[in-house]
């Protein structure tokens, strides 16, 4: 029987509602006096901080607060709760990417991949919820620092700060985001193919079901391996033309 959890999370629209009214606040009033080309950017930046660390602790204590927690597990009440905030969140930035960035095919593939994965694991198989918020664990565990690098590379051409504040985070960020989705995400993908291959989910979560989680997962942290190499490459490519501009 399961136990109440002294963590309850509004119901869906409420959460969409509240991610809604954080992105109008962000765009009408924090970042009013930002540039129109990044307002949208930095709005949707703030709703991932409102997002990513929350997600990281609900995700944890809604996975230890399960004893019986497995690749097949049913789902609590609990992690179908998390996963409902999770799901607010990507509904309400899709909707960001729709109004100001239809054309980034890329985001909102992703967003409706990501999407596909946590309201199957929600409403479809009902199970699996640790597999899907151990991966919303990985996905968002670097999510505090990349937002602020992010929001520092939006206005370090305007803000000797925000410069700083890019130099000074970028290779740390670099080097988490790198052990996370080059080599913990991997393996934790891995151990959940394994188990799903073995059958030992049979007749408990629909194969196309975790089939669609490990091709959605497999593409998503290829494309984050590129995105992070690239990122390297500028890096040393950026700090080599610096350290030959003061040895001349």
């Amino acid at each position: 029987m399961e136990t109440q959890s002294p963590i309850i999370l509004p119901p869906l629209p409420i959460l969409f509602s509240f991610f809604f009214t954080v992105y109008l606040i962000a765009y009408f009033i924090v970042f009013r006096t930002w540039s129109p080309k990044i307002r949208p950017e930095a709005s949707s930046c703030l709703i991932s901080l409102a997002h990513g660390t929350p997600a990281v602790f609900f995700s944890s204590y809604a996975l230890l607060s399960d004893p019986a927690t497995g690749f097949a597990a049913a789902n609590t009440r609990l992690q179908n709760s998390v996963l409902e905030f999770s799901v607010a969140y990507f509904l309400m930035d899709l909707l960001h990417y729709l109004v100001f960035f239809p054309g980034d095919v890329l985001f909102i593939g992703h967003h409706l991949a990501t999407l596909f994965v946590f309201l199957t694991c929600r409403y479809v198989a009902s199970r699996g919820a640790l597999a899907v918020l151990g991966l919303l664990i990985l996905a968002e565990v670097t999510s505090l620092c990349q937002n602020v690098w992010t929001l520092a590379n939006a206005r370090r051409r305007e803000v000797e700060f925000a410069a700083k504040v890019y130099d000074f985070l970028s290779p740390p960020f670099y080097v988490l985001y790198s052990i996370v989705r080059g080599f913990v995400g991997p393996f934790f993908v891995y151990r959940m193919t394994a188990f799903y291959v073995s059958g030992a989910a049979e007749g408990l979560i629909p194969r196309w079901v975790w089939l669609s989680w490990i091709v959605v997962v497999v593409a998503a942290i290829s494309v984050s391996i590129m995105w992070i190499s690239n990122l390297w490459v500028e890096l040393f490519r950026d700090r080599s033309g610096k350290l030959e501009k003061k040895t001349r």
